[in-house]
């Protein structure tokens, strides 16, 4: 009985439905896992077999996205300002700023050398500002601040007291201002389903003032106050459904939010410009004038710059880059992969302070675009087309309003305008009286400097009142011929340490100096005495006008482009001697 009672039991189990058997060989399965998967963790592992995986972090730790120069809606007004400056006359000024405060603790940006970049550009033709760069960290002791200390205390180094220090702070960001939120939902037997939808808005405000720095007063009524919304949203679908026992879910959301890094530096751009302006006394606000950058035009743009296509993308660019005078006139279209054409888009690029790679991108295009519709100060139509650039691709044009319409590029025509040679200013630095010659005694010393519209090749020579001529540049030291329109010649280059010269007025009478500018440098083309060493004496050569003759002669019916400046020596004017009182020592004191 027993024994049948076994047999009954055994065949019992070997009869059990097939979910318990499909149990028990999980169980088994998931047992004999655990044990490989220990018995692995046990084995040493061989980083050899992972070379390939190694191999690639070479390359997937690279960007695969190029760098840009960072822009904000006012980095035009600041090249406006720099020429503003500039026709003003303003002389170089020291300047500093003290650090600004982020009293939110919600802003981690460097003001302050924002604050540098800003008045950088307003200085690059005009020189109106040198910043002076002395702060004492005790918390951060770096190369520089450790060794201006040493050489201070030692008399080897001489700091310049600044005129000027900028003050301010981040003085507000209110979080959330204004928020909106959508949410619904949809829920069955065997289907849920969620849709939501977010935004909000954040104040920030930044406040900045100029101050007296020899009386560490601020001035009244230099100041800037002004705020910009930053804000953020997403939006999110959820969906999930059961088949039988089983169950699946999907989420899909878009988010974005705006930084608080980009909504800083348009606030600092604009603000130095505010009292940059309000301190020089120009009218400043016909530079804020530029909204060609808004956000919303930007964002028209891109739409256009992505319906466009790549044919029409090089169509447009090929039409400016001809009017503004980068590329000649009749450049085909299959030309525009070619070394030349790269070359000129290049100095499209670094004119206009745009990262020079040589290939066509949507913030290229967009400058391309500018100044294609312009309206006169009472909002009427003046022009289609593109006019020939001056700094900056700013219009050669004396306007003191300019706006732009958003015109579509398939709805307008192609129309270019013939552009002149780049034209190039130079002018002299010393201060001088308004509205008389210039004119210098015998060994003053003379400073110059030079600008060109667009990139291109500058030469620059000095005749004498003896009629002797040197090439001023280029020459040993600065050995490079092209300058950009963003650059400024400096003759002779007086923020460097050890300039190539020093110019000097010679011996009584005329003296004058002469830049021309080339689109192509054409050096190794010049007879073999204007090829020799810069800032010695050219043989056979006594006018400035031999020089022209020799350069038109190399160029042929290329563009060329001069500019001259004269002034007039006179002999040393010599100092009056004040007679000393004679004391006759023998005298009775009373």
């Amino acid at each position: 009985m027993k024994t049948s009672a076994a047999i009954r039991a055994c065949a019992a189990i070997g009869s059990q439905p097939s979910k318990s058997r499909t149990r028990s060989r999980l169980s088994w399965l998931t047992l004999a896992g655990g044990v490989l998967l220990l018995a692995g963790c046990a084995t040493p592992i061989d980083p050899r077999k992972d070379a390939d995986l190694h191999q690639a972090a070479y390359t997937i730790d690279r960007p695969i996205v190029r760098p840009i120069r960072s822009l904000s809606s006012f980095s035009d007004s600041l090249m406006c300002m720099d020429h503003m400056l500039r026709a003003a006359q303003l002389p170089t000024t020291l300047i500093t700023s003290k650090q600004f405060i982020d009293y939110s603790s919600k802003v981690p940006v460097g003001v302050k050398e924002m604050i540098i970049t800003a008045l950088s550009q307003m200085s690059r033709v005009s020189n109106a500002f040198r910043y002076v760069d002395y702060e004492v960290d005790i918390v951060r002791q770096d190369t520089v601040q450790n060794l201006t200390t040493i050489l201070l205390n030692n008399n080897l180094i001489q700091l310049q007291r600044p005129a000027l220090y900028v003050s301010g702070a981040v003085t507000f960001v209110d979080q959330n201002v204004t928020s909106a939120n959508q949410n619904a939902g949809l829920s069955g037997e065997r289907i849920d389903l969620g849709v939501a939808r977010s935004r909000n808005a954040t104040i920030m405000g930044l406040e900045m003032h100029l101050g007296d720095f020899r009386t560490r007063t601020l001035i009244p009524g230099i100041d800037s106050a002004n705020e910009v919304v930053i804000g953020g949203g997403n939006r999110g679908l959820d969906l999930s459904g059961r088949i039988g026992t089983y169950g699946v879910a999907f989420n899909v959301g878009k988010d974005y939010a705006l930084g608080a890094g980009g909504a800083t530096r348009t606030l600092v751009d604009l603000g130095t410009i505010e009292v940059v302006g309000k301190w020089a006394r120009v009218p400043y606000w016909q530079c804020l004038t530029l909204d060609q950058t808004h956000p919303d035009f930007q964002r028209e743009m891109y739409e256009w710059y992505n319906e466009s296509g790549g044919l029409a993308q090089a169509r447009l660019i090929q039409s400016s880059l001809i009017a503004q005078g980068y590329l000649p006139a009749g450049t085909e279209l299959a030309d525009m992969k070619s070394r030349e054409a790269r070359d000129a888009l290049s100095r499209f690029q670094i004119d206009n302070g745009i990262v020079p790679t040589g290939t066509l991108d949507f913030r290229t295009y967009e400058r391309a675009l500018r100044h294609f519709v312009t309206l006169d100060s009472n909002g009427h139509l003046q022009q289609v087309g593109w006019t020939p650039s001056g700094p900056g691709g700013a219009p050669n044009q004396d306007k003191s309003f300019v706006a732009y319409l958003p015109v579509r590029p398939q709805e307008i025509s192609l129309e270019t305008r013939n552009a002149p040679p780049a034209e190039i200013a130079l002018r002299i630095e010393n201060p001088l009286p308004p509205g008389v010659a210039p004119t210098f005694e015998a060994g003053e010393q003379i400073f110059l400097s030079a600008t060109v519209t667009r990139t291109s090749h500058v030469y620059c020579y000095y005749v004498d009142a003896a009629n002797n001529v040197l090439r001023l540049s280029p020459n040993k030291v600065n050995p490079h011929s092209q300058l950009a329109a963003t650059q400024t010649l400096r003759l002779p280059d007086w923020l460097v340490p050890n300039p190539a010269f020093v110019m000097e007025a010679s011996v009584a009478g005329a003296e004058q100096v002469s830049c021309f500018a080339t689109a192509e440098d054409v050096m190794d083309r010049l007879p073999a005495p204007l090829q020799g060493p810069g800032v010695v004496n050219i043989p056979g050569y006594r006018s400035i006008a031999d020089v022209e003759a020799a350069f038109r002669h190399a160029l042929g019916s290329d563009a060329l482009s001069r500019s001259d400046v004269t002034w007039r020596v006179i002999p040393k004017r010599t100092q009056p001697v004040t007679q000393q009182p004679v004391v006759d020592r023998n005298a009775p004191r009373t």
